[in-house]
């Protein structure tokens, strides 16, 4: 039976020399794009934002491309809600709205890319451009906050300012965009259609977000039984003309001093609208300037709130000099006193922070001040100023006629000023307590110093002490000394 068997079955028949063994598994196609980690896209799209090649020629994975493309979206989520003070609730479907940018974005690096697409193709191009625009784009993200908030330094607190600003930070992200779309364009043609499109659509994004009534954040209504809607203030031409006549009525009146004698004056100046310890302490000092100090009827109260736009002269730089000057004109400038009390957030740079959408208010510096007063001749002087790095205003103010106290040295924080505050720690422990227990601007300090740094330490400050700071000239003291003696013997 084997001899009848086939021959191949018996004898496997060789390969000839010129018969090719089938690979057993395909090799490697050499145009498969590799892969790359999450830190090499965020790392390639921010090269991209400075202009530079992003070295990164990969093709991302579909979880990376959703990751990537999303998380700046929870940035600019988590932003808009800090813009909010209080609880606040957020509507899902309103930034629905907005994700057609997206996909007009990939239409246009589509267009742009067609003819001349790396390995990456379009999720390529599409996960760096996100991220090319980022820095720009929280940049303005930040600008929108702080001026919500009023946390911008007066340079750009006001409209010119801030509008300046914006437009770089624009500027930027076209600029960066449409360097990095330049290196992948299938042809110059198609870039110079993107450019331009793209600057339209970025218009329209900002357009949208500028006209929309809905927000994604909005304040939680369900809180409304126990934290009320926070006021607005409302710009009308009643308004205006309101606060014009209530300025003129202020003015006219001020009384004239007693003669023979020192007078007080006070002229108190509450920046800020968007925190009520403010308006609060503001309140306290005026009260208590006319009671202890005898100033009933000759302070001026200054103040940027929606709750006061009708009753009180709104707390501005302009309205600041203007106030000053009508002081002097009713004050005996060689004999009578001027209490200034200031009271805000303070910056860095020591200018005092102000806000009162949609008021533009710019921020004072203290030169400004010292310059009001140098101007209206006003000789005895007594300044305190409630706001962070605070002893800034020392320096510029003090002279042998004033007397200047600050919440603060120039390099620390003050304590206090938040949105769940009664009133600020110094404004709290040197005028509502001390100052109703003697009339010596000297004794009350000596007295407050040593209370605020213990409440500072009970309730956790972490940044160190706020070091109140106190400079008296020589020859306001002894002029101090008579008016406490004088008004303590008269309460008598």
């Amino acid at each position: 039976m084997i001899d009848n068997m086939p021959e191949d079955i018996i004898a496997p028949q060789q390969p000839s020399e010129n018969t090719e063994e089938a690979p057993t598994s395909p090799p490697p196609t050499q145009d498969t794009p590799p892969r790359a980690s999450l830190l090499h896209w965020l790392v390639g799209g921010l090269r991209a934002s400075l202009l530079l090649e992003p070295r990164v020629d990969a093709r991302p994975a579909p979880w990376q491309l959703l990751l990537l493309v999303l998380l700046p979206e929870l940035v600019w989520t988590g932003l808009a809600r800090l813009e909010i003070a209080g609880p606040a609730r957020l509507y899902e479907t309103v930034g629905l709205n907005t994700l057609w940018v997206l996909g007009v974005l990939a239409w246009l690096g589509w267009f742009a890319l067609s003819g001349r697409a790396r390995g990456g193709g379009l999720a390529r191009w599409f996960v760096l451009a996100a991220w090319a625009m980022f820095p720009a784009n929280l940049a303005l993200g930040m600008l929108a906050l702080g001026y919500t908030r009023g946390w911008l330094p007066s340079a750009i607190a006001t409209s010119p300012g801030y509008w300046v600003v914006f437009g770089l930070g624009c500027a930027w992200m076209v600029l960066a965009l449409v360097r990095f779309t330049a290196r992948e364009a299938g042809a110059r043609w198609r870039l110079a259609i993107f450019a331009p499109a793209f600057v339209a659509l970025l218009t329209l994004t900002f357009w949208q977000s500028l006209n929309t009534q809905d927000r994604m954040w909005q304040p939680d209504a369900t809180s409304a039984s126990t934290q009320p809607e926070r006021p607005r203030m409302q710009l009308t031409q009643e308004l205006f003309e309101e606060q014009q006549a209530l300025w003129e009525r202020t003015v006219a009146a001020l009384p004239a001093g007693k003669p023979g004698q020192t007078n007080v004056y006070g002229l108190v100046f509450a920046p800020y609208a968007s925190e009520d310890v403010f308006l609060r302490e503001s309140n306290m000092v005026t009260q208590l300037l006319e009671e202890r100090f005898d100033a009933k009827g000759r302070v001026i109260h200054l103040m940027n709130h929606a709750t006061t736009a009708e009753t009180l002269p709104w707390a501005t730089p302009l309205n600041l000099q203007r106030a000053i000057a009508a002081l002097a004109e009713r004050m005996d400038r060689e004999n009578d006193v001027l209490i200034v009390y200031l009271t805000s957030h303070g910056a860095r740079d020591h200018q005092l922070a102000a806000a009162h959408w949609p008021l533009a208010v710019p921020w004072l510096t203290p030169e400004e001040l010292r310059e009001a007063l140098d101007e209206a001749g006003i000789r005895h002087r007594v300044v305190a100023v409630s706001a962070c790095y605070s002893g800034g205003w020392i320096e510029p103010l003090a002279n042998e006629n004033t007397l200047v106290m600050t919440a603060a040295d120039a390099t620390h924080t003050s304590y206090g000023c938040g949105r769940l505050s009664e009133l600020t720690f110094f404004g709290r422990a040197m005028f509502n307590e001390e100052l109703r227990k003697t009339r010596s601007f000297e004794t009350a300090f000596a007295a407050a110093v040593p209370l605020i740094k213990q409440r500072e330490i009970e309730a956790g400050k972490e940044d160190g002490f706020s070091n109140p700071q106190i400079r008296v000239g020589e020859k306001i003291r002894p002029l101090l000394d008579q008016l406490a003696q004088r008004l303590d013997a008269a309460s008598k």
